[in-house]
């Protein structure tokens, strides 16, 4: 496994960690990795699920049907 150093840290950032670390239950090193590891490692979502997650979503909220003419004057006479 590779190793890097990382100089310069800020104090601020640096209790940051630490403490993110104590309340987590690791070492500051396993700390860095879970944080690269959320940052770097981006979970790709099929597109099947991307539309399921909208659909799932989309259901939650009632929606009105407008006609043209009611979008037409709801934006002359401003939003409420």
């Amino acid at each position: 496994m590779l190793a890097i150093t990382v100089k310069n840290i800020p104090d601020d950032l640096y209790e940051n960690l630490k403490l993110s670390a104590q309340l987590h239950h690791r070492s500051i090193n396993s700390e860095i990795i879970a944080c690269l590891e959320k940052k770097l490692l981006i979970e790709k979502v099929a597109a099947e699920k991307r539309i399921t997650n909208a659909r799932q979503l989309r259901s939650k909220f009632k929606a009105k049907n407008a006609d043209i003419d009611e979008i037409e004057s709801l934006i002359e006479e401003g939003r409420p």
